[in-house]
């Protein structure tokens, strides 16, 4: 059995009042924000297995939107149930077989045009936590509309050199006290993208940190954690600045 990844309560958030609006693009519901000036630079945001609706997702979509980006959050889980704080982790595994976060290609492709063709986006970055980091470390590998790509916390896949050839620009994002992410495995990561990668890339371990920290919403913070989230969010724009 699995441990629960997430040691913050998701039961216990506060409310959040969003800034931008759902759409429906193609046969998936989506959340845009955007910012208050005209722009032709848009983020993709890859929710976690809470799903596009939750209240932490949507904070950092109107986050990284108030930083002067088109930002939108589809559906992923296209219209199925998403993971919630109440089911067994021992259904786990079963529900990933239905989720499986390197299933995202077709989703990306719908998106990426809507932000081209109906938004007039001509750069576009994605970000995404969790099950939404590995979604984006597999885009990564495939996509090379995607200019630059930020993976925060995303379990470490090892299957072959193929993992390592990154497209463009991307940044690693860990917890140190992930325990669903090990140190070595990021070591390992580290090594094998000196080996393979062609492109900038970056790995940062954020101190004392456990997985899911980087999207809690201000009034959830814990003082101690506050100032590495706030430098995980800075160090997540300031990529998507540099490359987008």
């Amino acid at each position: 059995q699995m441990a629960d990844p997430f040691l913050y309560n998701t039961g216990e958030r506060s409310h959040y009042g969003c800034l931008g609006h759902e759409v429906q693009i193609d046969y998936l519901k989506a959340y845009v924000c955007r910012p208050s000036f005209s722009t032709d630079k848009a983020v993709i945001v890859v929710h976690d297995v809470f799903g596009w609706q939750f209240p932490d997702i949507r904070y950092i979509v109107d986050l990284i939107a108030g930083h002067g980006y088109i930002t939108i959050c589809p559906d992923f889980f296209k219209g199925t149930k998403p993971w919630t704080s109440t089911d067994h982790w021992a259904d786990f595994p079963d529900w990933l077989k239905n989720h499986d976060p390197m299933k995202v290609d077709k989703e990306a492709d719908v998106v990426l045009k809507y932000l081209k063709e109906q938004c007039g986006a001509k750069k576009i970055g994605i970000a995404g936590f969790s099950w939404g980091g590995m979604a984006v470390h597999h885009l990564m590998l495939k996509n090379p509309q995607l200019a630059a790509g930020v993976s925060l916390y995303g379990r470490i896949v090892r299957d072959s050199e193929e993992r390592y050839r990154l497209l463009n620009p991307t940044f690693f994002i860990f917890g140190e006290k992930d325990h669903t992410i090990s140190l070595d495995q990021i070591f390992l990561l580290e090594d094998k993208l000196k080996q393979y990668c062609k492109v900038p890339y970056k790995i940062k371990v954020y101190p004392g940190q456990v997985h899911g920290f980087a999207q809690l919403k201000p009034e959830d913070m814990k003082p101690d954690d506050k100032p590495y989230i706030e430098e995980a969010r800075r160090d997540m724009i300031d990529w998507i600045k540099m490359f987008v």
